[in-house]
Formats: structure tokens, sequence, C-alpha cells
């Protein structure tokens, strides 16, 4: 029977047979007399064969599968302590696989990209037909990527229990990779992970008071430059403007008619910390923090006063930590 070339050398192809969407090939090793794994020694002393099924890539949209039969070797080497092994076929699959090595690269691929239910849709849909959970231990099993310290990093908090428990998430801007997690969100293990890890040259930080430039971006990497990234810079912005609006609210209902603000609002000057808010809004957070101090008082818990106004635990944490909200100044 002729040969027919699957592009790999190692074996002989016996038969081919396609029936109802499958196509089976049937091939067995070339070598022969494989070394040992251990000695190193070649032996053509036939102990044992036994059988292997591996599937394939599809082949012209049909499934593809080898039926592979493996010889087992005798080693006659006196001092060696293995005494039968098993031809390899390094370059097909890997010892105890039922995929080759082609196709369980396309399934770590396709479970990078889209991980475990959503990569199992479309391995069917491309004739893998592989379960998402063998997707996720095609990607477990991939092997970590070089580290490199980047030029450009991210600094930002990480919520590992939101309101409980918070760590630092470094991340490589250029590339959209995530370097490292540190363990808490304070500035000294931002500091000693700076020092021991040098070359950065640009931080994208967070613009809370432990990344600091007193603190840990600058006792780690003095050089480095110090930056605010879009989301936090739009954030900041966003807050400002809401509080400027809450505090400005009676007036911008009745605006002059020239479009400016009042010169008494634009000559007062008063800082933003000294107006008090005013309005239906400030009304509304002012009677739910007197609501879950009293519900505190009677011996409520976070979580069922948070399930009891219908807020997660979040949106009251100032409230629960013992911050009042302010009283409006006597007249």
């Amino acid at each position: 029977m002729p040969e027919i070339s699957i592009n790999i050398n190692e074996l002989n192809v016996e038969a081919v047979t396609a029936a109802f969407g499958m196509v089976e090939v049937t091939a067995r090793g070339r070598a022969v007399g494989p070394a040992c794994p251990d000695c190193g020694r070649l032996s053509d002393r036939v102990h044992d064969r036994y059988q292997r099924r591996l599937k394939q890539l599809p082949l012209a949209e049909q499934g593809f599968v080898i039926r592979l039969t493996v010889r087992r070797f005798v080693c006659g080497a006196a001092d060696c302590p293995r005494r039968t092994f098993a031809e390899p076929f390094s370059r097909l699959a890997a010892p105890y696989a039922r995929f080759t090595t082609q196709l369980n690269r396309a399934l770590g691929q396709v479970g990078l990209a889209l991980a475990g239910r959503a990569g199992a849709r479309l391995a069917a849909q491309l004739g893998f037909g592989a379960e998402r959970m063998t997707l996720l231990r095609r990607v477990m099993a991939l092997p970590d990527p070089r580290f490199s310290t980047p030029r450009v990093m991210g600094v930002d908090d990480f919520a590992i229990r939101r309101g409980q428990t918070y760590s630092t998430v470094l991340t490589s801007v250029e590339d959209h990779r995530v370097v490292d997690v540190l363990p808490t969100r304070e500035a000294g293990p931002l500091a000693a992970w700076l020092i021991r890890h040098l070359g950065v040259e640009i931080i994208c930080r967070d613009r809370a008071g432990a990344y600091a430039y007193a603190e840990g971006a600058l006792r780690g990497a003095p050089d480095a430059l110090q930056v605010a990234d879009r989301f936090h810079l739009w954030q900041g912005l966003g807050r400002a403007v809401e509080t400027c609006v809450a505090s400005h609210r009676d007036c911008l209902r009745n605006p002059s008619p020239n479009g400016m603000l009042p010169e008494a609002i634009l000559g007062s000057g008063r800082s933003q910390d000294d107006l008090t808010p005013v309005g239906r809004r400030a009304e509304r957070e002012k009677a739910a923090h007197s609501l879950v101090h009293e519900l505190l008082a009677q011996g409520h818990s976070r979580r069922a006063i948070a399930r009891h106004l219908g807020r997660a635990p979040v949106r009251e944490r100032p409230t629960l930590a013992g911050h009042r909200p302010r009283e409006p100044a006597p007249a």
C-alpha cells in the first residue's frame, strides 16, 4: 500500500478509511531500534504491542483519528534500571495523551481566547469536539510567559473581597498584560517590588494616598515619571463636577440671563469643603445615613442593613465606619 504523508516522519501509514464523517488512519512506528530513555542504548527486542487512539485536527471538515500501534521494547543493558520502554512519538503526541500535539496547541489557543464554555462552542463548530474543562486544562498546562520588567507600568488596587481585602495589581501598559499582584495596597510592598525590578521609566498609578510621590512609587523608583491614566482622570473630573453641581443646585435652577454664575458665588471666597450640599439628593442621603445608624443601634448587622436598604454594603461603607453626614450650619 502506498504511504500517505501526514507530516509525521516517524510513522508508517498502513490504512486509511473514511466513513460517517470520520477519517481514520492506521499507523505504526517506523523506527527499527529506538533508544532506551534511561541508558540511551538501542534495542530491537519487541516485548509487546498496544493501541493508542489520537484525535487530530479535522481534515476537510471531517473528524480525523489516528489509530497508532505502539511497540514496547526490552532494554538488554544489565546496569539499566528500566526493563521495558515504549517507542517514543515526541513529534506526534505527548506520552499518555489522547490528542496530537497540533490539536493540543489549537485547543490551547482557543482556550486562551475564549476560556471554557465559549471556547467549547467554537471548538464544536470547528470540529474539535472539546469540552470546556478540556480547554481549561490545556490553558493551565501552558508554560508561564517569560517575565520582563515593563517600561511603562500601571499600578492600581485589586479587590480580592470587595470592601474587606484589597491587593495591588501591576500591569504592563504597553502590551496589556498582568505583571504581578502584591498582597496589599500599601506603599511598602510596591516600593520593595520596584527596588527588586529596575527599569521602570513611567508609572501610571492610582491616585490613592498609598501611591503618592512621597511613598511607594517615589521610594521604589525615584527617577520614574508618575502619571495618571485616562480612567482616573475622568473619574476625578466626574466627581468634581458632581460635587460642584450639587453644591450650586439652587443657583443652577435659575441661571442668570447672560449665562454666567451669580457674583455671590464667584466672590464668596469659600472653599469647596465649606459648601454644604443641599437639594433632594442631599436630603435622601441624610435620611439614609440616619436610618443606617438607627438600625446599627438596634443591633442589626451591616449585611442585613444593606439587604434592607437594597444597596450594596460598599455604598454604606463610609456610614458604617462611623462617618456621619454633615449637618447643615445653623442659620
